[in-house]
């Protein structure tokens, strides 16, 4: 393991050791997202062993319905490389893209997924809204569950908090009704 300005590159590990370690960057975005309110997605596109690009998702502090860790990463890399074109990066992002994300990955002819957890309602890939990428006109290689248990944890416990405070929250509001 090589270390050029803090960048690190991993031309010896295999596949397995070098997904889990890119799931753990996109994890820590996810993480930043979650103390932010957000649901707590993360993405980082990576080529030749370096990470490119860094997001979590933005949805709600940006009002902006497409602002999902995916797309963020994939227009900052268009921006860094001047290209909409992504052909030789790989995006790990914690959690199943949607069909909008899977979209933007297929467009912009991303080489390889890597995704942690599944998404049993939103997602593009195996769940629910499986879209038949046998019929797109781009092949990317997709490799799922890489640090799902962790990925799924972080999700489940964001929305098993949430839903407190919104169980609180109607509490209270009896409370002051009586």
């Amino acid at each position: 393991m090589a270390q050029i300005k803090h960048r690190i590159i991993f031309p010896m590990l295999p596949d397995k050791d070098r997904d889990r370690y890119f799931m753990k960057k996109a994890l820590e975005q996810a993480q930043k997202a979650g103390t932010k309110g957000e649901v707590p997605v993360g993405a980082v596109l990576v080529k030749d062993g370096k990470i490119m690009t860094r997001a979590y998702n933005q949805s709600i502090s940006r009002c902006d319905p497409s602002g999902h860790a995916e797309i963020v990463a994939l227009r900052k890399a268009g921006r860094k490389f001047k290209n909409y074109r992504l052909t030789d990066l790989i995006l790990y992002v914690t959690v199943e893209p949607c069909p909008m994300c899977l979209g933007a990955i297929l467009q912009a002819r991303i080489k390889r997924l890597v995704y942690g957890a599944t998404d049993r309602k939103q997602g593009a890939i195996v769940s629910r809204l499986a879209v038949p990428l046998e019929r797109a006109n781009h092949r990317v290689e997709i490799q799922s569950g890489v640090l799902s248990d962790e990925c799924s944890q972080l999700i489940s416990n964001f929305f098993q908090r949430r839903r407190q405070v919104k169980k609180r929250g109607k509490e209270r509001l009896k409370t002051r009704r009586s």
